[in-house]
């Protein structure tokens, strides 16, 4: 998790900038760094490891100047070192950024045939690059960002600072979050809004596609479409938790809204973006020699590793059982020595999965667990974790925490495929590059988000709702089910569609809205076929479908969102989004505790 922050102040910023990325340290980093201008130009001081590092660093060399931004990074790839660590600059331009330029090997490639040289391996580089490009052509500082901009693709937040400019700090955002807060004479600009929470009271929010020109008497922001536009900025006297909400009315809300940029936190960290490749963290085990897999979670993590399940067996051909921890823990299962043992939590703390973790080990098995907490329990005890980067989850239930769990085992079924010869380089660079767009894609599914508020209208009065899917769309039904029941309190139930006549066809009548999760995949026309089933039968059917799949069977459904069309493997991690919107609108309109559910917690700690 990466973290931004940056002042035009009235005195000396160096301190307050790095005592702004201390409140920041919570995303979890591994080196941190600050672009002062310095009488004009720009100095850096980066360091690997922990702010404090960094502080010593300051404090032996010091920058001053009255305009500055910093950073707290976690590696992507390589070394976690200073080369690495932002900000990244050129004689003209610093830049901080969170988020992923997917096409940033494009701009490298036509940058360096135009004679530029690129010292790091991250793809925020090529942004730096690019508008010094620009500026070396002529254009000013406003107009070569803006140009700059409308070559990016994919999620990003940034702040830009330029040489012999000491009043302008320039930011933007798409599918990352960014806020700002004027001072008295200074302005303020930060990641996260407890970041600025120490500076000034007053807090405004960009939106999707703004960018902002800042300057110590204020901010000139403009839409996606150029438009000028008024953010508001209000004055906030809660107490820093409460700031974290930002201009969302829930926690929940905001982790929602959060998961373009977080999803592309987790995928920096698993991808080389030099050669679009997986890079795993060192598991301590072969994944080719690897004969069985004993995946354990609990909740939504369940769901996730059912999705997991499917990917590994049908793309990697590696076998997988998948239990509750509850279940596995007692029913005390004989386990293959020298197998694999896979934990997903959030927390890192839930018990059932702890224990079911100490049964694999004490069986032999190697532990590979996948949670959000890095100094959590289960981490501890594993011998090997992957961290999803989906930051503090504080809603009860879980959104981000869940999306960034299906990125990891994307990326898991990858390496393993490739490793155990199951696909080869080129079909793993397709399913990478494919995954690689899943934030921008999660940010375009965001935009309905008026529409998903409206089909909640259509279930908030049910007394029963059933989910329907297939393959890796089935536990995507099990977990919007769960997300509206935990949530709204109504009795909802996720099927496989194929099970329908086995029993809970019986629950259709026209009282019953069924929420079809159908991608245009291979089990499509079968799934197709179920809801022309419930839909004669005068079941209410909400299609959950892209522009394909609506044509073909849209006229047998009550309404219908309209998806991405994307590769398939990807398609679970963005069916989740429209799910949990749903459950949270339905939950707002039924005045439950969006936040906390009755009788939940976040952390399962006993039984």
């Amino acid at each position: 998790m990466c973290g931004i922050i940056g002042i035009l102040g009235r005195g000396p910023v160096a301190w307050p900038l790095i005592d702004g990325l201390k409140r920041l340290e919570y995303r979890g980093y591994d080196s941190a760094g600050i672009a002062v201008l310095d009488n004009g130009a720009i100095r850096r001081r980066r360091a690997e490891g922990k702010i404090d590092r960094l502080r010593d660093l300051v404090a032996a060399r010091p920058v001053d100047g009255a305009s500055g931004i910093g950073h707290t990074r976690w590696a992507t790839h390589g070394a976690a070192n200073e080369t690495n660590a932002h900000p990244h600059a050129t004689g003209r331009v610093a830049v901080v950024h969170n988020g992923i330029v997917e096409n940033f090997l494009a701009l490298r490639g036509e940058l360096e045939a135009e004679g530029c040289t690129f010292v790091t391996e991250t793809d925020t580089e090529a942004v730096a690059q690019l508008i010094t490009r620009n500026l070396e052509r002529g254009m000013d500082p406003v107009s070569a960002t803006d140009a700059a901009l409308t070559r990016l693709e994919g999620a990003f937040a940034l702040a830009i600072l330029f040489a012999g400019e000491p009043d302008l700090m320039i930011g933007a955002r798409r599918g990352s979050p960014l806020a700002f807060g004027p001072g008295e004479g200074e302005m303020f600009l930060g990641s996260d809004a407890l970041a600025l929470a120490p500076f000034t009271d007053r807090i405004a929010f960009l939106e999707e596609g703004d960018r902002a020109v800042f300057s110590r008497s204020g901010a000139e922001v403009r839409d996606a479409d150029g438009h000028a536009v008024e953010r508001p900025v209000r004055r906030n006297r809660l107490a820093g938790a409460m700031i974290g909400k930002g201009n969302y009315r829930h926690y929940m809300q905001k982790e929602i809204h959060e998961q373009p940029t977080v999803i592309g936190d987790t995928l920096r960290a698993l991808f080389n973006p030099l050669t679009r490749s997986v890079a795993l963290p060192e598991l301590g085990i072969d994944l080719a020699s690897v004969s069985r897999v004993t995946a354990t979670a609990c909740g939504t993590a369940h769901y996730a590793g059912l999705v997991g399940k499917y990917w590994l067996e049908s793309l990697a051909r590696l076998p997988v059982d998948l239990d509750i921890a509850s279940e596995l823990r007692y029913r005390e299962p004989p386990l293959e020595p020298g197998g694999m043992a896979l934990q997903i939590s959030q927390s890192g703390e839930t018990i059932d999965t702890l224990e079911a973790l100490r049964y694999a080990r004490r069986q032999g098995l190697h532990a590979v667990s996948i949670v959000n907490v890095a100094e959590s329990a289960i981490a501890r005890e594993s011998d090997a974790v992957i961290h999803t980067l989906a930051g503090p989850e504080i809603g009860v239930a879980s959104t981000k925490a869940f999306t960034t769990q299906l990125v990891v085992l994307a990326a898991l079924a990858i390496a393993a495929a490739l490793a155990r010869g199951a696909i080869d380089g080129s079909e793993a660079g397709r399913l990478t590059e494919a995954l690689l767009e899943v934030p921008s894609r999660t940010a375009d599914i965001l935009e309905q988000d008026d529409g998903i508020e409206a089909l909640a209208h259509r279930i908030a009065g049910a007394r029963d709702v059933l989910y329907i899917g297939r393959g890796t769309s089935y536990a995507i039904a099990l977990e919007g089910a769960l997300k509206l029941k935990e949530l709204s309190y109504i009795h909802a139930a996720g099927h496989a569609a194929g099970e329908l006549k086995h029993g809970p066809i019986a629950l259709i009548d026209e009282e019953v809205p069924v929420v079809a999760v159908a991608p245009s995949d291979r089990l499509f026309d079968k799934t197709a076929s179920n809801i022309r089933q419930v839909a004669a039968r005068g079941a209410r059917v909400i299609l959950l479908s892209d522009a394909a799949g609506i044509r073909a069977v849209g006229d047998h459904a009550e309404a219908a969102v309209e998806m991405p069309a994307v590769d398939p493997f990807v398609a679970p991690i963005l069916y989740a989004v429209p799910v949990q919107l749903l459950a949270y609108h339905t939950a707002v309109l039924k005045g439950t505790d969006v936040d906390q559910p009755r009788n939940l917690a976040k952390a399962v700690t006993v039984e």
